[in-house]
């Protein structure tokens, strides 16, 4: 793949140099910053002027302003890869920045402005994005990664019945899982082109050994079968068929995972992080199909998808991507990988406290590790992101996104 495109002649401040910095900068702080507010929250300890009910603030919170800024800074990263084109950068990217922070302020807000407005202003960001991404597509004529920017469209179209749900009824119960099922085809998608990529490119230079399968058939069924029992667990949850097709997607993506050759991968935690984080995806699947069969409750399964497989999947990329487009080493620093343990360890709590093993202690437990090591990673990586490149090398990194 071609490595990332001479940037225009910019002098602007290097926040707004590249998609990724702002994006995943901001993306850290709000996944801290919003669980270290939901607790006291829900709990009733703390009053926020939102529309929301305090879980659907949380989730559309974690999906919508978290998960959505770091799929943006991914992607705005990845596609000049892509299509060869200029990067979006300068006043065009802080259009994009402040339209983000607007939806953030607005859905906070909304119970002040009300709803219906609240949903106008948080749309507009998704919107704005979605047709830059497919522009740069379309003129790239990068046709294959057009089913990329068809799911950020899903994402606005979930965002939309999200409040519409939520506002119409007062729970936002079917936009839930619409959006984590389309938050998770996303990782899912991008996880097997980079995992697989990173992992052999790494490998590859260490002599012989097993190599990651290559993206083939296989995935591609995988993900077939991952969309029908993800459609099916939208609209019949508690459907013993869904639950089937929800058990055979975890063994699916377990045997994916397997032929990665993760197992070689212990001695670079920039990379075990990424096979580890993947693992909450078949994770996620048994646990609700479990779920669907009533054997456990419904939010173990979620918290494995959403706080295991999106929270340290998205670590994993902002942490590498930010190393490796600012020409830095691809090396995991002490506070990087604390980050790391933080984010894993804060996910198998949340797990276990859904399966009722301690749920008020390891909740606190659980919601702690996740803000630490999010703001941690905000602190340590504020000088990456905020600052110039440290050498004119295209990384390796750009050329694998």
């Amino acid at each position: 793949m071609a490595p990332i495109p001479r940037l225009r002649s910019y002098e602007g401040p290097a926040l707004l140099s590249y998609g990724f910095r702002p994006f995943f900068l901001f993306a850290a702080l709000q996944a801290g910053l919003t669980i270290a507010v939901w607790l006291p929250f829900v709990t009733g300890h703390l009053a926020v002027p939102t529309a929301f009910a305090p879980v659907d603030w949380h989730i559309h919170e974690m999906l919508f302003g978290y998960q959505a800024a770091a799929v943006a800074g991914f992607l705005l990263t990845a596609i000049p890869n892509w299509t060869g084109r200029l990067p979006v950068q300068g006043t065009p990217l802080l259009v994009l920045v402040l339209a983000w922070l607007a939806g953030r302020i607005a859905v906070t807000a909304s119970a002040w402005i009300g709803w219906r407005l609240a949903m106008a202003i948080d749309a507009l960001f998704l919107l704005l994005f979605a047709a830059a991404a497919a522009r740069e597509i379309l003129a790239g004529r990068n046709w294959r990664n057009l089913k990329v920017v068809l799911l950020v469209a899903l994402l606005l179209v979930a965002n939309l019945a999200f409040h519409l749900e939520a506002g119409l009824t007062g729970s936002a119960d079917i936009a839930r899982r619409l959006s984590i099922a389309i938050v998770l085809m996303l990782v899912t998608l991008i996880a097997g082109r980079i995992v697989p990529s990173f992992t052999r490119n790494w490998l590859a230079q260490r002599g012989a050994g097993r190599l990651p399968v290559p993206f083939g058939t296989y995935d591609k069924i995988a993900l077939a079968v991952t969309a029908i029992a993800l459609g099916l667990w939208v609209a019949l949850p508690d459907d013993p068929l869904t639950g089937a097709v929800l058990a055979l997607g975890a063994w699916l993506h377990l045997i994916r995972l397997g032929r990665w050759a993760g197992e070689r991968t212990w001695r670079n935690p920039l990379l075990v992080v990424l096979h580890l984080a993947y693992l909450f995806v078949p994770l996620g699947f048994a646990l609700t199909a479990a779920a669907s069969f009533g054997l456990v409750a419904t939010g173990a399964g979620l918290h494995a998808w959403t706080a295991g497989a999106f929270g340290t999947m998205t670590l994993a990329v902002m942490s590498r991507a930010s190393l490796g487009h600012t020409g830095r080493p691809l090396v995991a620093t002490a506070a990087t990988q604390s980050s790391y343990a933080l984010v894993i360890i804060g996910s198998v709590a949340r797990i276990c406290s859904a399966l009722g093993h301690g749920p008020v202690a390891l909740l606190h437990v659980a919601g702690l590790c996740w803000s630490l090591a999010f703001l941690g990673f905000a602190l340590a990586y504020w000088p990456v992101l905020t600052g110039t490149r440290v050498a004119t090398k295209v990384a390796p990194v750009a050329q694998q996104a």
